[in-house]
């Protein structure tokens, strides 16, 4: 299953404008979360990776996708919410984030989920406990919520630099 985009207009500018928005709607154990279906180029099955030593843990290595050497990000780690039991239900959403093509592992994908500016409400609060200033808001679609995902945001210019270290040095 590949899905493309072309259109780069952010999430929140949409939303500001009233326009639809699209989301890729994924799961990571119990919880459903949403990124921007124009930052997805392609869904695939779970595929070995190779490991990078020394990379943080929630980098779990890199692919070579047709000539690219694309990071890997698991999303269990990155969000701590333990380790992942990768089965035929794990998928590899390859995303276009900030220039660079980006794989994230999750639990599974469920389907794209279309929102309106009323459908969506403002991230909460917590203080300084969690950090929440990737998550663009949650998504309300029946009994749904869908935690939003600024996937640009959480991937750091910090996170970004370590995944082109471990990119380059399988180049």
């Amino acid at each position: 299953m590949s899905i493309s985009a072309n259109d780069t207009q952010p999430v929140n500018a949409q939303i500001a404008a009233g326009m639809p928005n699209e989301f890729l709607t994924f799961t990571l154990g119990a919880e459903e979360y949403g990124v921007d279906i124009l930052k997805v180029q392609e869904i695939r099955g779970y595929d070995t990776v190779t490991r990078i030593p020394e990379a943080p843990d929630f980098i779990k290595g890199v692919i070579n996708l047709r000539g690219t050497i694309v990071p890997v990000v698991d999303m269990r780690l990155k969000f701590k919410l333990g380790k992942a039991d990768y089965n035929e239900f794990t998928v590899m959403i390859i995303l276009n984030i900030a220039r660079r093509v980006v794989g994230m592992v999750v639990d599974g994908v469920s389907d794209v989920m279309q929102l309106t500016s009323e459908q969506i409400r403002p991230a909460p609060e917590f203080g300084g406990a969690v950090n929440t200033k990737f998550i663009t808001g949650i998504g309300a679609l029946d009994q749904r919520m869908l935690i939003l995902v600024d996937i640009e945001r959480l991937m750091s210019g910090a996170d970004m630099a370590l995944m082109d270290a471990a990119s380059q040095s399988l180049q």
